[in-house]
């Protein structure tokens, strides 16, 4: 029986998405900026990388011509007609929002058909009624912050403040989300855990997809850092994903970083987790190594997105990149007869774009599997086609949103 690995490059867009411009994001591109960006020097860093971008693994694989395919501005030069070894695509994102779950559940087989709260671009952002019921409920002196911004800049701007006075950091952002900074140690880590526990029953009725913990250790704004004990308190899927379905058929779902947080914990029968994306890439080989015929390997890379996308970091994420790239042939070599590989990304954040949001833009899909076939896939009008190509591939029955196109890659087309 097959295997399954999906590796999701958080926010590794490619441009091109075609209702864009609803979303103020018309001619973003998060790869082919990076791409002209580092053919001009503009990616250079001396202590990260320089020169044009080097992606020679997910070249071989596609990606460039995937870029083509969307519509991209630029590609990775070397591609021209270069031949693959993969097969490689595009995807259209159909659901109604840019954020990590809907882009997410997407790919698992659930477009998003509803539209997400958010909350103002105001000071204060949250309700009046909102921030008096946490402040009641989990017993605190207060909150800070209580307006939209960048994690790490409100926590340089506030932590000190927090750590004097006990009141948690709370703020949001383009997304539909609630974020909670705190301390791990002066306000602890469990207590921040419930206080997130408490806010996403109260933010239920406001329709918010995401509550986030997101700890800190340091004693000054000089000092402090994230760590990785990050949790997120997602809205459950409307509907059965490919996760549920494969839990449901015996299979096991081992999802790598925030997975299993981003499905709710629902299909997802073991979570391994690692502090930034190497370790992550880590983790995702031992799940390979562990996976049983049947299983599905599902990792999400996020440092592409929190550490660069959104802080605007083009060499930071040119390096991550090639970071990423170097180690794929660690994972190419556990595939083993019947196995089957995909890359592909939930939503852009294009970091030569304006603000600090993610970008509407297609992604790319590319992917190998000994035995499978090369070539094009063509431009997939929805994530969840992904998802259902993996279902095939797993000998599951067909969800109701989105076409394999398993048959294009084993020649039964």
């Amino acid at each position: 029986m097959a295997r399954a690995f999906l590796f999701v490059l958080d926010s590794f867009g490619i441009g091109g998405a075609p209702d864009a411009g609803s979303f103020g994001d018309q001619g973003s591109d998060t790869f082919g900026h990076i791409v002209s960006a580092c053919a001009r020097g503009d990616g250079d860093r001396q202590d990260l990388r320089n020169g044009p971008l080097k992606l020679p693994n997910m070249e071989a694989l596609g990606l460039g011509k995937a870029a083509l395919l969307a519509g991209g501005k630029s590609a990775l030069p070397a591609n021209g007609d270069r031949p693959v070894r993969g097969f490689h695509g595009s995807a259209k994102e159909v659901s109604k929002g840019k954020d990590t779950p809907s882009g997410h559940w997407e790919i698992a087989g659930v477009p998003v058909s509803f539209d997400w709260g958010y909350f103002p671009e105001t000071v204060p952002t949250f309700p009046p009624a909102l921030t008096d019921a946490i402040v009641r409920e989990a017993g605190l002196p207060g909150i800070l912050g209580n307006c939209h911004a960048s994690g790490t800049e409100i926590i340089a701007r506030l932590g000190e403040e927090h750590i004097r006075t006990g009141k948690p950091i709370c703020y949001t952002s383009a997304d539909s989300v609630f974020q909670i900074a705190a301390h791990e140690t002066h306000f602890g880590l469990e207590r921040l855990y419930d206080l997130c526990d408490i806010v996403r029953r109260l933010v239920d009725p406001l329709n918010i997809g995401r509550v986030i913990a997101r700890p800190f250790v340091g004693e000054t704004k000089e000092t402090f850092e994230r760590t990785a004990n990050r949790r997120d308190y997602a809205v459950p899927p409307p509907e059965p994903t490919l996760l549920d379905r494969l839990t449901d058929a015996g299979r096991q779902v081992i999802g790598v970083g925030k997975i299993g947080d981003i499905f709710a914990h629902r299909g997802v029968g073991e979570v391994r987790k690692g502090a930034g994306n190497m370790a992550l890439f880590d983790a995702a080989l031992g799940a390979m190594d562990d996976a049983k015929p049947g299983d599905l390997v599902f990792a999400n890379f996020v440092d592409f997105d929190s550490l660069y996308g959104h802080r605007r970091d083009i060499p930071g994420y040119a390096a991550a990149l090639e970071a990423f790239d170097r180690r794929l042939p660690e994972a190419l070599a556990r595939l083993k007869d019947g196995d089957l590989l995909i890359l592909t990304a939930d939503h852009g954040c294009d970091p030569s774009w304006k603000g600090t949001d993610h970008t509407r833009e297609q992604v790319p899909v590319i992917g190998t599997g000994p035995g499978l076939g090369h070539g094009s896939i063509g431009s997939r009008p929805t994530y969840a086609d992904i998802g259902e190509t993996v279902a095939e591939h797993l000998g599951i029955p067909a969800g109701p949103h989105g076409t394999s196109f398993h048959r294009t890659l084993t020649g039964n087309a």
